[in-house]
């Protein structure tokens, strides 16, 4: 006999489970399925997010920081420590219970909103009368109907053609995050997002890392000043990025992997390692959701097609997220989560694709906001730019990390603020300020007139933005 719901939330990630509570908080009867288990087979809701992407990958970046620093840096405040051993075993651990804490807290959230969780793989059954009937396939069989359904069923690891994942030695972002020791030799194929963060955490451990990178250029998205900063203070710690390759055939063996490449010269090469990571993207996961059965339209990439506001072909029927057009990005389906939400309720959800920030979170950190110097120049673009070292700054100096800058783009003849691009320590944190301001078309005058703390790291923005009218105070 099939539940009847307001709402039916295809997937607990990011983007699911915050509509979930967003629909709930609006007055709306809500269920949510979500497949993903932890290691004794319970719920594990919160997605690729969550689970095998970006709370675990952060916890071993501070894990494997924390270790380089007591190895590299210590001595330069004073503290001796010789000997020093990392637990890879622990440290693994730690990251799983950091996992589980989320897992937990959106299983805590969902009790709180009076939201149904029903733990098993979401479905299409059929369209009826009173709008979609939705089959739960898991350790119950469930069948859900309702006339608003949100499908949020993120994205795979995308695999190089011939070479799968086997998650030993082959290893997607899934098994990177679960290795059991540091591997002598690791590559990485794709210098994006996951191949950085995963390189950097086992270099620090260890670990001899190669990546190889297919496009000439390096982290092409970014704006390219600060590509270059962060290529500088990347082969300064010795992680060694090949760009332009193509790679040939991969071999395994009970030893370990065999990457045969064309480098940049058109000159054959060849790597052995322990470990190879494949980054070169993600898919949609849209296999077993069934759409034929209603006709959900997806496209050649198997994305689920929508509009402007995230409406499918179907009515009643909303995705977001990585299934759906745009930036795989876990705040990006949160945003689209609550603006869908709101839309069911009649309200009027925003997205602002130009102010969604961009994170790579190794070591110096990237962020970004807006357009790069290249984007501007490509549409021919009035722009002025300033930028400010963190070596000028007191409160980097005084961490001892004054890798990378602040720089601001902004109108020639308005001064709005186009784009702010950072690499340095906690970037992350600092664009922040930049997303608020950009949001509210704030001109790079009035960073520049806001008062900063000091000393902090924040001031390295304000000064950035002194510099586009050429004004810096402390540089």
């Amino acid at each position: 006999m099939s539940q009847t719901f307001d709402v039916v939330v295809i997937g607990g990630g990011p983007g699911g489970y915050i509509a979930a509570i967003r629909a709930a908080q609006l007055g709306f009867k809500v269920a949510c399925i979500d497949e993903w288990k932890n290691a004794a087979g319970g719920p594990a809701p919160g997605g690729t997010c969550t689970n095998v992407g970006c709370i675990p990958s952060k916890a071993l970046l501070q894990s494997s920081e924390h270790f380089d620093h007591a190895n590299h840096h210590f001595a330069d405040h004073g503290i001796t420590a010789t000997n020093v051993k990392i637990d890879i075993a622990k440290m693994i651990g730690r990251k799983d219970t950091v996992v589980k804490q989320n897992n937990d807290g959106i299983l805590y959230l969902f009790k709180k909103n009076k939201i149904s969780f029903f733990h098993g793989r979401g479905s299409f059954a059929k369209a009826v009368e009173a709008g979609y009937e939705i089959q739960v396939t898991g350790a119950k069989e469930e069948l859900l109907t309702a006339r608003q359904i949100i499908v949020a069923t993120g994205s795979n690891a995308r695999a190089l053609p011939g070479t799968p994942f086997d998650e030993e030695t082959v290893l997607s972002n899934d098994g990177a995050l679960r290795l059991g020791a540091v591997p002598k030799k690791m590559v990485l194929i794709g210098s994006g997002v996951i191949g950085l963060e995963m390189g950097s955490v086992w270099r620090r451990l260890g670990s001899d890392v190669t990546i190889l990178e297919g496009l000439p250029t390096f982290l092409g998205a970014v704006d390219e000043q600060i590509a270059k900063e962060a290529k500088k203070a990347f082969d300064k710690q010795g992680l060694k990025i090949e760009l332009g390759v193509k790679v040939g055939e991969i071999k395994t063996t009970k030893k370990g992997v065999s990457v045969a490449y064309t480098n940049a010269k058109g000159e054959a090469q060849s790597l052995d390692a322990d470990k190879l990571i494949v980054s070169i993207g993600r898919v949609p996961n849209t296999i077993g959701l069934n759409a034929e059965a209603v006709g959900l339209q997806l496209d050649e990439r198997g994305a689920i097609v929508v509009d402007a506001e995230c409406r499918t072909n179907l009515k009643g029927v909303w995705a977001v997220g990585d299934v759906v057009r745009g930036p795989m990005l876990a705040h990006k389906a949160e945003e689209e989560g609550v603006a869908v939400a709101e839309r069911i309720a009649g309200q009027h959800g925003h997205v602002n694709f130009n102010t969604i920030p961009w994170v790579i979170y190794t070591s110096p950190e990237i962020a970004w906001v807006g357009e790069t110097e290249q984007q501007l120049k490509a549409r021919g673009a009035a722009y002025k730019a300033g930028t400010f070292p963190f070596l000028a700054n007191g409160r980097a100096r005084a961490l001892g990390d004054t890798t990378g800058m602040v720089k601001f783009l902004a109108d020639a003849v308005t001064d709005e603020i186009l784009g702010v691009h950072i690499v340095g320590p906690q970037a992350s944190e600092l664009i922040a300020e930049a997303v608020v301001a950009m949001e509210f078309k704030a001109s790079a005058e009035d960073i520049a007139r806001i008062c900063h703390a000091h000393p902090s790291l924040s001031e390295a923005t304000k000064e950035a933005a002194l510099a586009v009218d050429k004004r810096t105070l402390n540089f």
